[in-house]
């Protein structure tokens, strides 16, 4: 069973250099992720030998069906790619604005532990869920809406 270390080390990686993709500018950190497919089952009736009606209009065999069952991929799994604050930003006061600012917003309710735990994970998927990015993983972007990271005004 993994130690809370490693879910740390683990959960760390994911604000480093290696997600990169290639063209990405020198010394910025990238969060891999994946959305899981979307799954749909399906179950129809097949007709297997339709009503026989009598001369009269009275039915004399009710018509059979027989049922089948599928699954559809309505989307398949996707990998997701972004920029993130890279490992050596996320401080224990990083960490402990984060989670204050998702507590301002209305997305964690936990304590100040400075931890990226499953609940500070569950809050940050969910602020980035209403702009569109479904991941644990902090974005560059969600921490510069939260105020957390330094806007580049050269892209102004």
């Amino acid at each position: 069973m993994p130690t809370d270390n490693s879910h740390r080390t683990e959960r760390l990686q994911a604000y480093s250099h290696a997600a990169a993709p290639q063209g990405a500018p020198p010394g910025s950190c990238w969060g891999l992720d994946h959305t899981p497919a979307v799954i749909e089952t399906v179950t129809e009736q097949i007709l297997v030998s339709p009503e026989i009606l009598a001369e009269d209009g009275s039915v004399e065999s009710a018509a059979r069906y027989r049922t089948e069952t599928r699954q559809e991929i309505i989307q398949p799994r996707q990998e997701l790619r972004f920029e993130t604050p890279c490992f050596p930003e996320l401080s224990v006061e990083f960490l402990e604005t984060l989670q204050r600012a998702l507590i301002a917003r209305g997305y964690y309710d936990g304590a100040i532990t400075a931890q990226l735990d499953p609940k500070t994970e569950r809050a940050i998927r969910a602020f980035q869920q209403s702009f569109g990015l479904d991941s644990r993983i902090l974005s560059l972007d969600a921490a510069r809406r939260l105020g957390l990271s330094a806007i580049d005004l050269s892209q102004f």
